[in-house]
């Protein structure tokens, strides 16, 4: 009976706290135009500005894949880090508001509130940018309904990512203005260095050292293996899908319990 009532204990909060960042985004329709409106509108004009003026994937560059496709997946990545971002405010918010301080007041294992915020974010992140994978055949993509499985794995494991990654900065903060100083100073670069807009094989050589050591770059190239998944296409992906993807759950696993880690002490 104790081990009924611990485990109610954490699944209870885990779905109230998962029900009310839907239930608060379904209330705040806005949030998709930031979230999912701007890396469109980034994609279609430098995708369409660089144009057929970049190949991707062949050694000639005669058969390989443009910018709009090539940047696809990184679009697709950023719209996860910008749902994370958004939904990741609400920490500071609800601590300002009084919120937190009473779930954190209440009989709950506090490693239920972490999860609860993660899975609500990375909900939201995956359902916006499922609907901008809908576009991949603008890109020159075609979905197969392995990629699609495939990617929306990726797609989630990286939503815990970014939302665990942002949950660690904003919890130890007290204004959203900083906050946004944080994300500008170092998640923005950190989607610049994934390989999102540029591959590390054509960047300087400590440039392509730092890409390489940003856990964000095999998520992206997981991300690509899995949109290609069982296709001829001309890619030259490196590392390999098994890697990235392990270094991807990996970072996620690391992101929640270092929240939770903080969660705990700091609570």
């Amino acid at each position: 009976m104790p081990q009924t009532d611990t485990a109610v204990r954490w699944y209870l909060p885990v779905l109230s706290l998962w029900r009310r960042e839907v239930v608060r985004f379904l209330r705040q329709r806005s949030r998709v135009v930031g979230a999912l409106g701007t890396p469109i509108v980034f994609w279609v004009l430098i995708g369409s500005g660089i144009g057929r003026s970049f190949r991707y994937g062949a050694p000639d560059g005669a058969n390989g894949m443009d910018y709009l496709e090539y940047s696809f997946p990184g679009m697709t990545v950023l719209i996860v880090l910008f749902t994370a971002v958004i939904s990741m405010i609400s920490i500071i918010e609800d601590r300002r508001e009084g919120f937190m301080q009473a779930v954190l007041a209440a009989p709950l294992a506090r490693s239920s509130i972490v999860f609860g915020k993660l899975l609500g974010s990375t909900t939201l992140a995956v359902g916006q940018a499922a609907l901008f994978l809908a576009l991949a055949p603008l890109a020159g993509v075609t979905l197969s309904l392995g990629s699609i499985a495939a990617s929306l794995f990726i797609l989630f494991v990286l939503g815990i990512d970014l939302c665990g990654l942002g949950f660690c900065i904003a919890w130890s903060m007290d204004s959203t203005q900083g906050f946004h100083a944080i994300i500008n100073l170092f998640l923005i670069p950190m989607w610049l260095l994934s390989g999102a807009l540029f591959p590390p094989d054509g960047a300087f050589r400590w440039l392509a050292w730092a890409m390489m050591a940003n856990p964000l770059t095999y998520g992206v190239t997981a991300l690509r293996h899995a949109l290609y998944w069982n296709t001829d296409a001309a890619l030259v992906l490196a590392p390999s899908m098994p890697v990235s993807v392990a270094i991807t759950i990996g970072f996620a696993v690391v992101m929640a319990a270092l929240a939770a880690r903080l969660v705990e002490r700091k609570g």
